[in-house]
């Protein structure tokens, strides 16, 4: 314990530190919300690495996920690798870092503004972005406070505290500038990090063969191609982590932030390889769950007979990481973790500072009260998204379902169809954003999983924009 503690202070004194450095470095609005716009490709690449993998895939996403689906888990992390990095990186990446150049933009709702001269549509996904980005905190904030809560025997709700003030200390310093640089250590924490737990996974199980043949035992279909809970929902898991990167704000900064085009090209690859490892070891050993944990051995991941889901991933850590090595593990989660929570902030206080307050309240407000109030609105959404852990009032994979759900159905379809066809229109965007979001929150509210839900949110955002926009044209030319 003295020694996770003393550890845990050193690695929060690096964080702060490199904080106060990104505030000596931070001028103006650019600096603090996009690093200048001039960051390279090694940086790039484990910065959006870190931000798509917190501590939501290590202990909510591996844990339910793998207890239920298995080795066919692996599927999401195949395709979140192929087509959320590398193809997003691939298809986006340079034409992103483009029209920001182009359109004079810093935030996808300035984009939506000037691609379909909306005001209404910059509005809308502004508050859309701060509302639903909370949820999405919130459930980091829960992965991380159930870790600390399973190493340090502190209660929930102090671990929660304690993470919230230290995340909004670091993130209200430096921002951008602060992130970049650390986010290359948060990478090469989480590699090392990763790779312990899998070689330490596999020992304890007595290799993989064993392992396989474990899971087989319990059920064949653990080890089959498609889980137990079958086809279906494994691909609205697939698609909603998948394809919701090509439109979620936290990730789409990354390029507006790049240096050049060759930064593009080297940062494609490194990041993917980084998200095949990283997402490769979370759900495998999230798959093992079944063959460590049961009610009798390890009682607080169980209730009633069944699995607290949350709770599988901290005490299986516990269980298969040598002691010695722990710390390195509790690194691993936080530096993922701090990563993404840095990048939400930044993403959700510049969506009400920037977007709302100075494109709709005060056209003519300062670069430097425009940077203080990013900062002010840094603190306040974390304060929020604490809050809103504290009531704990779902699963982690729930509410970033959710999130993640509406955040892909407000956006996917504006934006991918507005970056590559001249041929959607003002009306096609606002129908989809709409219409996307409105049948995710129905689906959601009836009764539907939060993956399904923010899957056929998404497909109907995707459709509408180019259904809508031909709908508005066939009426305009009967008109004529």
């Amino acid at each position: 314990m003295a020694v996770k503690i003393v550890v845990l202070s050193l690695y929060a004194v690096m964080i702060v530190t490199i904080g106060v450095i990104g505030l000596r470095k931070t001028r103006s609005f650019s600096d603090f919300f996009l690093g200048g716009g001039k960051v390279g490709p090694w940086m790039s690449a484990f910065s959006y690495g870190t931000a798509y993998f917190s501590a939501v895939l290590f202990i909510g996403f591996a844990g339910k996920i793998g207890w239920g689906f298995g080795f066919s888990s692996l599927w999401i992390a195949l395709f979140n690798s192929l087509i959320g990095v590398l193809g997003v990186w691939w298809i986006m990446g340079w034409k992103i870092k483009k029209v920001s150049v182009e359109y004079k933009i810093s935030t996808m709702n300035e984009f939506l503004e000037k691609r379909y001269d909306s005001k209404f549509l910059k509005l809308f996904s502004s508050f859309s972005i701060f509302i639903f980005l909370i949820p999405y905190s919130a459930a980091v904030f829960m992965g991380l406070s159930y870790l600390f809560e399973a190493n340090f025997g502190i209660e929930y709700w102090q671990a929660l505290i304690f993470i919230g003030l230290f995340t909004a200390t670091y993130i209200v310093l430096g921002g951008y500038k602060s992130m970049a640089m650390i986010d290359m250590v948060f990478g090469i924490i989480m590699t090392i990090g990763v790779l312990i737990l899998l070689v330490s996974t596999i020992k304890t199980g007595n290799g993989l063969g064993n392992i396989t043949e474990s899971l087989r035992n319990i059920n064949p279909k653990l080890v089959s191609t498609v889980g137990p809970p079958g086809i279906w929902p494994l691909f609205c898991l697939v698609f909603l982590t998948s394809i919701a990167p090509f439109a979620m704000p936290q990730l789409v900064q990354k390029f507006y932030a790049i240096k050049d085009r060759s930064a593009v090209r080297i940062g494609m690859f490194a990041s993917t390889l980084f998200a095949i490892l990283i997402g490769g070891v979370a759900y495998f050993v999230g798959s093992t769950t079944r063959i460590f944990l049961n009610p009798a051995n390890n009682p607080l991941a169980f209730k009633d007979g069944k699995p607290v889901f949350d709770i599988l991933m901290p005490e299986l850590l516990a269980r298969v990481i040598p002691q010695s090595l722990s710390v390195i593990i509790l690194l691993l989660i936080l530096s993922a973790s701090m990563s993404t929570l840095a990048a939400l902030v930044l993403i959700s206080s510049s969506s009400f500072s920037k977007d709302f307050y100075a494109g709709f309240i005060n056209r003519n407000i300062s670069d430097k009260k425009l940077t203080l109030l990013m900062r002010f609105m840094n603190g306040f959404f974390v304060m929020l998204s604490v809050i809103l852990a504290a009531l704990n009032i779902d699963t982690i994979v729930s509410v970033l379902s959710i999130s993640w759900g509406a955040i892909g159905s407000v956006f996917l379809g504006p934006f991918v169809w507005g970056l590559f066809s001249k041929k959607v229109n003002r009306f096609g965007a606002i129908f989809s954003s709409i219409t996307g979001l409105s049948v995710c929150l129905l689906l959601y509210f009836a009764g539907h999983s939060p993956p399904e839900a923010g899957t056929l949110g998404m497909i109907t955002s995707l459709v509408a924009n180019p259904a809508g926009s031909f709908f508005y044209n066939a009426l305009k030319f009967k008109k004529i």
